[in-house]
This record gives structure tokens, C-alpha cells and sequence, in this order.
């Protein structure tokens, strides 16, 4: 991925114009290579992954950057684009979803059927083992199903009028950036990294808001949400951050425990959908329910670990 001059920023050289342009065009020819990419990988689902990946990720940090610095470029153009490529990320996002949840779950239940330390229910030894391969099989038609839909829903985008225009979008970005005349002209001090700063305190105030780690509750969802929120909040920072050649390595350590957290808590929600599935047989529920809990560790885990991220305890005094 192709990030902006860091020394003409460091230095402080370059309009904000200059600095938000290198980088916007960078992340657009990343998405062009991505499409490119994507139409050649035909049936290899392998390539084809990787491939819509590059184009989520470029498509977000577009995205993100077009909110962040909104008022660097022409507005309304901004505006529309960001829509749609926020559109564009989330439908290419399901299907990727989908399958990794269903791996996630499947994975996890042949891991718990062999673990000594999940006891099974009182007079019925073996449950778990039972119920562990109906449950996955009640899973994987769920998720497969929801998956193939979301294959279709893919499809349908990238073939659309709507997809089209995106890309002829970008395509223009890749060359010229529509910036507005007067706001490109600033400094970078003045003008990208006040609005980079504002990123970052809607940011603080979001994890601010988050009840401690010692406070929340095993296997409450209740603020799935807030935690989903601060991932995204993060990501918009990170990608405020980056567009300053900064070093965002700590930054993308943290959103990588957010993912893990987002991952866990779906995956735990799917499992309780499964469980609510009308008529499945007692060995099955317990199975999901013991999966369900075992993601809610799982989210509870990513949790301490962002914390400790974001928040590093201080090294004792020798």
C-alpha cells in the first residue's frame, strides 16, 4: 500500500492540498489494482479474497480520509463518493463475514468436544461431543445459506450501473483530486492536523465512555455496540494518522484486537440464533450454548487486550 511522502510532511512542506491529494491518490489506484485484480481471479476463491480485501481496505481509507478532511475538498463531491464507497465496503464485507464466522464457530466446537475442562450436563456424559457435530451441522446450513446470498448481493453490486459509476469515480481520483481552492492552499499544521486532532478526541471520548473491563458483566452484550462504535472511530483516526506518514503500528495493533472483538461477539450472536432454532434436540442446544459462552470469553479477552493497548500500564520503577 502506497502511503504519502513522510519526509515532505515531517518537514512540514506541501499544502494540505498536496499532502490529503498524494495520499488520496494512492489509496485510489490501490483500489484500481484491487478491481483489476478482482475481475482476473475468475473461479480461485483464494485470489478472489485477497483481492476484494484490497478493495474494502482502500475503499475505507478513502472513505474515511473524505470525512476526516471533508473541508479540503469539494464537499458535496466528497459527500456522494464517501456514500458510496461506504455501500460499496459493506456489501463486499458480507460475504467474507459469513464465511470467516462459520470457521470461527466450527472451529471452536472441535476444540471444545475435546476439552476435559467443558463438563458435560449431569447424566448426560458425552453431550457436548453429541451435540457438538449437530450443532455444526445446524451452523454451517445457517451460515452457508446467509453467505450464498450475500455471494449473490456481491455479484449483483459489481455487475450494477451503481458499481460502475464508483469506479469511473475513483478512477478519476487516481489523477485529479477535487479539492476545495482556498482550504488546500493551508498548511498542513494549520489545517490537516487540527482536523486529524478532532478524529482522535471523538475517538478518546468514545473509549472514555466505555464501562471499565472489571465492570462488564460475563456474557453481556449490552455494549457490543459501543465497543463496535469505538472500533470505528479507530479506524477513521488510524487512517487520519496514516495519511500524515505517521507510524500507526500501535494504532493497527489495537483495531486488530477491536476485530477480534467484533468477530467474537457475531459469532457468539450467531450461535444463539442457531440455539433458538425451533425442535433441535437437547445435546444440540448445549452445545451452542456452551459456544455461545465460549465466544463470550472470547469478546470479553479483546476487550482487555484493546484496554492494555490503548492504555499501557506503566513499567515499575526499578
Amino acid at each position: 500500500m502506497a502511503l504519502p511522502n513522510h519526509d515532505l510532511t515531517a518537514r512540514g512542506e506541501g499544502s494540505a492540498g498536496d499532502v490529503l491529494g498524494t495520499y488520496l491518490r494512492a489509496q485510489a489506484t490501490a483500489f484500481l489494482r484491487g478491481l483489476r485484480l478482482h475481475e482476473e481471479s475468475g473461479a480461485d476463491a483464494a485470489e478472489g479474497s485477497d483481492a476484494a480485501r484490497g478493495l474494502r481496505g482502500a475503499a475505507r481509507r478513502i472513505s474515511g480520509s473524505l470525512s476526516t478532511f471533508r473541508v479540503v475538498t469539494e464537499s458535496s463531491w466528497a459527500d456522494g463518493l464517501r456514500t458510496e464507497l461506504v455501500w460499496l465496503s459493506s456489501t463486499l464485507a458480507d460475504e467474507h463475514a459469513y464465511a470467516a464466522r462459520l470457521t470461527r464457530l466450527l472451529d471452536a466446537l472441535h476444540r471444545l468436544s475435546g476439552s476435559p475442562e467443558v463438563p458435560a450436563p449431569r447424566g448426560a456424559a458425552g453431550a457436548l461431543t453429541v451435540g457438538s457435530a449437530r450443532a455444526g451441522a445446524l451452523l454451517e446450513r445457517q451460515l452457508t445459506l446467509a453467505r450464498t446470498r450475500a455471494h449473490s448481493a456481491t455479484l449483483q453490486a459489481l455487475g450494477s450501473s451503481r458499481f460502475h459509476a464508483v469506479a469511473d469515480a475513483v478512477a478519476v481520483l487516481a489523477s485529479e483530486v477535487p479539492l476545495d481552492p482556498v482550504a488546500a492552499r493551508g498548511r498542513v499544521d494549520e489545517v490537516l492536523i487540527p482536523l486529524a486532532e478532532v478524529a482522535r478526541t471523538r475517538l478518546a471520548a468514545a473509549v472514555s465512555a466505555l464501562p471499565h473491563a472489571a465492570e462488564s458483566q460475563p456474557y453481556n452484550a449490552d455494549h457490543d455496540g459501543s465497543w463496535h462504535e469505538v472500533r470505528r472511530l479507530l479506524r477513521v483516526h488510524r487512517y487520519a494518522r496514516e495519511a500524515l506518514g505517521e507510524d500507526v503500528a500501535r494504532l493497527a495493533a489495537a483495531g486488530q484486537a477491536l476485530d477480534r472483538h467484533r468477530d467474537a461477539a457475531e459469532a457468539a450472536a450467531a450461535s444463539a440464533t442457531a440455539a433458538r432454532t425451533p425442535r433441535i434436540a437437547p445435546a444440540t442446544a448445549y452445545a451452542l450454548g456452551v459456544l455461545h459462552a465460549d465466544q463470550r470469553h472470547e469478546v470479553e479477552a479483546a476487550r482487555f487486550t484493546f484496554q492494555g493497548l490503548w492504555q499501557p500500564v506503566p513499567a515499575a520503577a526499578p
